[in-house]
């Protein structure tokens, strides 16, 4: 079992480990702060509960921002998240039930659903929007998901844009003792993802049935997270609840989890090589200086992000 980054650059050290699901030969990372999500709207229908970046916790460095979002809508329901732009990162979208459509600048449209994942790289600049479905906004029906934001290496910000949507039968996942385990990124318990990252990193979905645990060596220089999206899960003697985050501390060889509750817990773990370089955001923008950030927004209001053609919405807006 092992945990490192699948690249899409050549050259990045993959820090493989081998051993079971559960390891015995490791001191555990104990939970350094546990941090409370704040709510916020994205768009008008995206209620999301967002743990970083937060007053007690800007980021976990290569992760820049993580939101949960979890709302229902009525049939017939208006309301989605206009065209904006990004530039510098990555947005990734884990969807756990519902549909999203997307569509962007560069005239790419499609669509994701329960158990897909969206990897975009904004890179040198891109302008899209999503939106919940059409066939579910016509029959109403729950949004349930997390979309972080990773973030580039300096070297890697003018990249251009790109995807790697991962339909969910494409996703490797393990099932062993009770653990489900989905590897978005890196490589976990002998599963490699299929998704490649510029930086190396972990990002893994698991489901831990009832007295379920997970004791896996990890990176000692990684940071790392634990984010819960439901049920109950235990990190040495801390209890982490729904939408609640764990950022762990440095100290430790590997990471152990435990559902002590009678009812199953899912929950996301993430983290990686830190990348380590300055961090200038403004809005949908991050780069590593004042004066980048001042290009892009220059960039984006001149329209050399480009535009989304016949936005969807402009037909779902509320009015």
């Amino acid at each position: 079992m092992g945990v490192g980054g699948g690249a899409l650059l050549l050259g990045h050290p993959l820090q493989a480990f081998d051993g079971p699901l559960i390891s015995a030969a490791i001191r555990p990372r104990r939970v350094g702060s546990l941090v409370e999500p704040v709510r916020a709207m994205v768009g008008e229908v995206f209620k999301v509960r967002r743990t970083f970046p937060v007053a007690a916790l800007d980021q976990v460095d290569p992760f820049l921002l993580l939101d949960f979002f979890d709302f229902t809508l009525a049939p017939g329901e208006l309301g989605g998240l206009a065209p904006h732009p990004h530039r510098g990162f990555e947005t990734v979208t884990l969807l756990f039930d519902g549909a999203i459509e997307h569509g962007d600048s560069i005239g790419n449209r499609g669509r994701i659903e329960s158990g897909d994942v969206q990897w975009m790289t904004a890179g040198s600049g891109i302008v899209h929007e999503e939106n919940p479905d059409d066939s579910l906004r016509e029959r109403g029906g729950r949004v349930l998901g997390i979309q972080l934001w990773v973030n580039l290496p300096k070297r890697l910000k003018m990249t251009p844009p790109m995807y790697q949507d991962t339909a969910s039968p494409a996703i490797p996942v393990l099932t062993d003792k009770g653990v489900r385990a989905r590897v978005i990124a890196g490589s976990a318990h002998g599963v490699t993802a299929v998704i490649g990252t510029h930086t190396p990193m972990a990002l893994i979905d698991y489901t831990l049935q009832p007295g379920a645990e997970v004791s896996m060596p990890y990176p000692r220089a990684w940071t790392a997270f634990v984010h819960v999206v439901d049920g109950i899960a235990t990190i040495g003697d801390t209890q982490i609840g729904p939408g609640q985050l764990a950022h762990l501390n440095t100290e430790g060889s590997g990471i152990h989890m435990h559902n002590a509750t009678k009812r199953p817990v899912r929950l996301l773990l993430g983290g990686g090589e830190p990348i380590n370089e300055p961090v200038a955001r403004w809005g949908p923008f991050v780069m590593n200086t004042k004066d980048e950030i001042r290009a892009a927004r220059a960039d984006y209001r001149s329209g050399r992000m480009g535009r989304v053609a016949n936005p969807t919405y402009d037909r779902i807006r509320r009015r």
